[in-house]
């Protein structure tokens, strides 16, 4: 609707951005399950930013996707367009995370303060102070609850310096390229998740068929294990899949016992086996033919600070990170969009 309005979305890769501009990450807070089902007005992040442009008195120079996953990497690209702002290709994630304080901008230490919260019925709260990122994520989610569990977030505001001292760069075109890549090989006739798996790193975990879905929503996230029964080469076994709003953890139980196959901060993401859509933690249903995939984190979130932050422990799971081969938007996927011939924006 803003493109057939006249409004454009303008993309700058991270390195044009000048050290003493200022800017904010957008995102939604809430529950995915809460999402799909409750309209939006479709100008609340705008409305997040200008509640905190107020704040802090000046005018943002950019607008920054606070994660690429999901709706969130869209919904702030509208932002920019009803704005007229310019959107960063990076974030600060690599992925989606359910919790403020799991990003590269809180374990960089860019300030978790001023933030604002702004929901469909045009409420505002913003907050000028908080103790710590785990103290902004604990109150934004309470009030975040009780607008509904769903909500427009405007967190962090930094400074051109700060968002290229701690954001991961290339992450919008790199998603750009991975759909590119699925529609491509749909129109040839090929499998969509091999050439996903080509230009993001990535590798098969699973295939199975969704036997079992324990997902509840709770606390502002969707949480619960979804099960799987293994098909063709993985049949005999299952594979059991931890949610918190994302996928966390996957065991894999057959003849030889449990082992795990992937961990936060890497990637495990569930595709449609023919099509290769990928099926959220709120789309997950009885019947679902699925492939698994691992897809490595950014090397910004391996590190002992961040695993503190984002590991498996920081999710309650008594596990050690296992890491994938790799690091999210390593030079094979510019070699892979050299030899298809296409170029990015």
């Amino acid at each position: 609707m803003e493109l057939r309005q006249g409004r454009r979305v303008i993309v700058w890769p991270l390195d044009l951005v000048a050290e003493d501009s200022a800017g904010c990450a957008v995102s939604g807070m809430g529950a995915p399950t809460v999402g799909i089902e409750k309209l939006p007005r479709g100008d609340e992040m705008w409305a997040a930013v200008r509640a905190l442009q107020g704040y802090v008195g000046r005018q943002a120079d950019y607008i920054v996707i606070g994660e690429i996953g999901g709706g969130n990497s869209i919904a702030p690209l509208v932002a920019a367009a009803q704005a007229g702002l310019p959107v960063i290709d990076a974030d600060p994630m690599g992925r989606a995370f359910p919790e403020l304080q799991m990003d590269t901008f809180m374990i960089g230490g860019v300030k978790p303060y001023p933030f604002a919260l702004h929901d469909a019925h045009g409420q505002t709260v913003v907050f000028d102070q908080v103790l710590d990122p785990f103290s902004a994520e604990r109150l934004a989610r309470a009030v975040t609850t009780a607008m509904g569990a769903s909500a427009a977030l405007a967190l962090p505001w930094l400074t051109g310096e700060e968002l290229r001292r701690t954001a991961i760069s290339g992450t919008l075109s790199l998603a750009l390229h991975m759909g590119r890549a699925i529609r491509h090989a749909r129109r040839e006739g090929v499998d969509p998740i091999d050439a996903l798996l080509r230009v993001s790193g990535g590798k098969r975990l699973f295939h199975g068929k969704i036997v079992d879905v324990d997902r509840r929503t709770t606390g502002g996230f969707a949480r619960g294990t979804v099960t799987l029964a293994g098909l063709d080469e993985d049949e005999g076994s299952e594979c059991r899949v931890a949610i918190q709003n994302e996928f966390l953890v996957a065991w894999k139980e057959g003849k030889g016992g449990e082992e795990v196959l992937a961990t936060t901060p890497d990637l495990i993401t569930l595709l449609d086996e023919e099509t290769g859509d990928p099926v959220g933690t709120e789309m997950l249903r009885y019947g679902l033919r699925l492939q698994i995939l691992g897809i490595p984190a950014a090397a910004q979130l391996k590190t002992r600070e961040a695993l503190e932050v984002v590991g498996p422990r920081a999710f309650g799971y008594d596990l050690d990170f296992k890491p994938l081969s790799g690091n999210l938007g390593d030079p094979f996927f510019l070699a892979e969009r050299k030899k298809s011939g296409e170029d990015l924006p």
